[in-house]
């Protein structure tokens, strides 16, 4: 079992105070109708009073100026939890400038994806729980209301705690309407039917604290030297998501037969693959059959090289976190449960 061990993380109550930050891409700068309806909608399903901070809405903010924001959330008694407006693709570069002393003496959830892998592995080694997923720019303030199943993880996460059976809302975005179209703030983008979550390896029971994110961000940790060791991931639930950026079935194969190499992937019992986007924002839509094609190329891609390296190893395919919507928020260091021989998969959160 993991060597790593985990602070125990309060929950917030109606009328407690949360920062919205934005670590990486300053989303709300470009897209303020979004944002505002996304800090409405968050006060008005959780009770929770949204705090802004000087970079929540500046572009191009210097990746010491974001670390500032991050340290003073955490180390500020007032402020329960962190949530990410969005992800980006330089969060890699203030993570250096964080005070670890101060964060690690001030645990609290974290909430986000995408490039917010970087701050999850942060916090994993000071032994802080986070929660993989959540975005209030994009599950919080775009469409006409937040989806019933990322809302639950939501306030779970936040608020609620207790055990939750995750399942499929049977139907999926991978983006949804321009935020510069008046649209995006009442419509969903263009939604799919889902297919069935897959299943490998062997049909037991198995449990441990999750760790992981986007595979294309854990590439660039593990070239920075920030990966946690093989044995704090001991017995541990990988999740592993893509991005939009839609990379190929090949690309996968290496990042994943990379970490194989590693040792990781013998270590661990059992990984969660998302459903993975597979049609970009601006560009021509797939065929149906083509995106169906591509979503089942990574899936072989991921479950071929965990099978080589750990055939004991439980996986499943294809569960809604990561780059998708409807989303679910799933726990970073806590607990979750794959069970092979019902299909099922459970999250604890807290």
């Amino acid at each position: 079992m993991t060597s790593q061990t985990f602070s125990v993380l309060k929950k917030a109550v109606a009328g407690d105070r949360v920062a919205v930050l934005s670590p990486a891409f300053a989303a709300p700068a470009i897209a303020t109708d979004v944002h505002e309806q996304a800090m409405r909608r968050l006060s008005e399903t959780t009770g929770l009073v949204p705090v802004e901070y000087p970079t929540t809405r500046q572009l191009g903010a210097s990746p010491q100026a974001r670390a500032v924001d991050i340290t003073a959330a955490f180390a500020d008694p007032s402020i329960r939890a962190v949530l990410a407006t969005i992800g980006g693709n330089d969060q890699i570069t203030v993570i250096r400038h964080l005070d670890a002393a101060v964060i690690a003496a001030n645990p609290k959830p974290f909430l986000g994806y995408s490039d917010n892998t970087n701050l999850h592995n942060f916090l994993w080694g000071l032994g802080v729980p986070s929660y993989y997923g959540g975005s209030t720019q994009v599950h919080l303030g775009a469409g006409p209301h937040i989806d019933d199943l990322h809302l639950l993880s939501l306030r779970a996460a936040l608020l609620d705690g207790g055990s939750i059976e995750l399942t499929d809302p049977g139907e999926s975005e991978d983006y949804g309407v321009p935020w510069t179209d008046a649209r995006a703030l009442t419509e969903f983008g263009s939604r799919e039917a889902t297919a069935p979550w897959m299943w490998s390896g062997p049909r037991k029971v198995v449990e441990g604290p999750s760790w992981g994110g986007c595979l294309e961000v854990i590439d660039q940790i593990a070239l920075a030297d920030r990966m946690p060791s093989v044995a704090d991931l001991a017995g541990a639930i990988l999740l592993f998501e893509t991005s939009e950026e839609l990379p190929p079935a090949d690309d996968v194969v290496g990042w994943v037969r990379a970490l194989g190499e590693r040792g990781i992937l013998e270590a661990v019992a059992g990984v969660l693959v998302a459903r993975p986007p597979v049609s970009r924002l601006g560009e021509p839509v797939p065929s149906a059959d083509d995106r169906a094609r591509l979503r089942a190329e990574q899936s072989d891609a991921m479950t071929g090289q965990i099978n080589a390296y750990n055939p004991d190893a439980v996986v499943c395919v294809g569960v809604p976190f990561g780059h998708t919507r409807p989303q679910w928020v799933l726990p970073h260091g806590g607990l979750i449960r794959l069970d092979g021989s019902t299909g099922t998969v459970t999250a604890d959160y807290g």
